[in-house]
């Protein structure tokens, strides 16, 4: 079992890059449309479209993608602890 989820809200992205800045060992700036990715991350689509992009993650990577979201100014990363409850 990981120790976190952490959650990207895409659509709502604005692809600021602050991110991939931040932690560009695990996001990353698309070349397609110029919204940011959560690298090794499973994606749920509406269509051809990505709505979420999720990866679990443990306590040795939580940092830089804690850092990620809490650099993000549309709050679009958000981060859960093992049973669920929302952290960021």
């Amino acid at each position: 079992m990981t120790d976190f989820k952490i959650q990207h809200d895409r659509p709502n992205c604005i692809g600021c890059g602050a991110c991939a800045a931040v932690a560009p060992d695990f996001w990353e700036m698309s070349p397609v449309d110029g919204k940011s990715d959560l690298k090794e991350s499973t994606h749920t689509k509406e269509g051809d479209n990505i709505v979420l992009e999720e990866r679990n993650i443990d306590q040795p990577i939580y940092t830089p993608n804690k850092e990620a979201a809490d650099s993000c100014p549309v709050n679009v990363i958000h981060l859960f602890d093992k049973d669920g409850k929302k952290i960021i």
